[in-house]
């Protein structure tokens, strides 16, 4: 099954979308059966035969109980996906929000997704951590989307449905998934040249993982001795202009922050695996992962590149 399936969900809002579509589903499938029957029904009863004389049959005008039937119908068919669908809406749109729900706040950027947790001091980029939900006990978590340039949509598919982030106009949403795991998702809305590589990666861990997560974010970045170049080169570049890295002058915040950067898997916002071989290849040319990306080029050297990602490698 696709990894961003909508006939799998896993969580509240999910549920409630996948069973409106099946009831849609079912009615309009309904409405399919009844008048393609109705047509095969009059192509097989009616047909030409060969001793037809040519002339019509009866017309029948101003039938008041087929006119009522056509137009009473529909409209309760109309009136029932309405309900149906204002019940889910505001099921989503408004829930009751627990004490112990965690709030996040989602930053879209071209072309990636800062993630801040302000009640529990992190910041981290590219990839969502949320505790998992007890259904006997829920614990949602409660996202307010923001914008930092253009409209951005978040969604993924087994969590919940899209919501737009558009700039200066906050939104919300909320997943209370039910199972460990990673689940993945997509920009929704068109944002650029790199839209289609701005992916959504969220990390469903157990209660006791997403606290050792959050412990390990909070802590200082540190880096060995050893990489005291590559740390040089990064604060003496235009590095420091877009990132930021905690306990350093770097306070960048047009980029993500790298204060955890190996805590991740991927880089350039999913698009790529977070190996030593596609940070080098990210640090010397960022097109050739990511065309259109707002990473520049430093035209750094061989031993330059070499130092900085040995740097970025000790942020854990």
């Amino acid at each position: 099954m696709s990894p961003t399936s909508i006939f799998a969900p896993v969580s509240t809002p999910a549920d409630s979308i996948f069973e409106l579509s099946m009831f849609v589903l079912a009615v309009t499938a309904g409405i399919f059966v009844v008048v393609f029957g109705l047509l095969v029904y009059a192509v097989v009863r009616f047909r030409r035969k060969r001793d037809d004389d040519g002339t019509e049959p009866p017309q029948v005008y101003g039938s008041y109980e087929v006119e009522l039937a056509w137009t009473i119908v529909p409209v309760l068919i109309v009136v029932a996906l309405f309900l149906a669908t204002a019940r889910v809406i505001a099921s989503v749109q408004h829930p009751p929000k627990p004490k112990d729900a965690l709030d996040v706040v989602v930053i879209g950027h071209q072309y990636w997704w800062e993630y801040r947790y302000p009640t529990l001091g992190v910041v981290t980029a590219n990839e969502l951590h949320v505790p998992v939900s007890d259904p006997a006990h829920p614990t949602p978590t409660f996202l307010t989307l923001l914008s930092a340039d253009t409209d951005h949509s978040f969604w993924v598919p087994r969590l919940a449905g899209k919501t737009d982030l558009i700039p200066n106009h906050p939104n919300s949403m909320w997943i209370d998934p039910r199972e460990t795991g990673l689940y993945l998702g997509q920009c929704a809305q068109y944002c650029g040249t790199q839209h289609a590589k701005m992916l959504l990666r969220v990390y469903v861990d157990s209660r006791e993982d997403f606290d050792r997560w959050i412990d390990a974010q909070r802590r200082p970045a540190r880096a060995d001795a050893a990489v005291a170049r590559g740390r040089q080169v990064f604060e003496t570049t235009a590095c420091v202009n877009c990132h930021a890295v905690g306990s350093t002058d770097a306070k960048g915040r047009f980029g993500p922050d790298l204060s955890h950067f190996m805590s991740r898997e991927t880089l350039a916002a999913g698009a790529a695996s977070n190996t030593p071989e596609n940070l080098r290849l990210w640090l010397r040319h960022p097109d050739a992962i990511k065309p259109g990306s707002l990473m520049p080029a430093m035209q750094l050297s061989d031993e330059d590149v070499n130092a900085v990602a040995d740097y970025l490698e000790s942020l854990r």
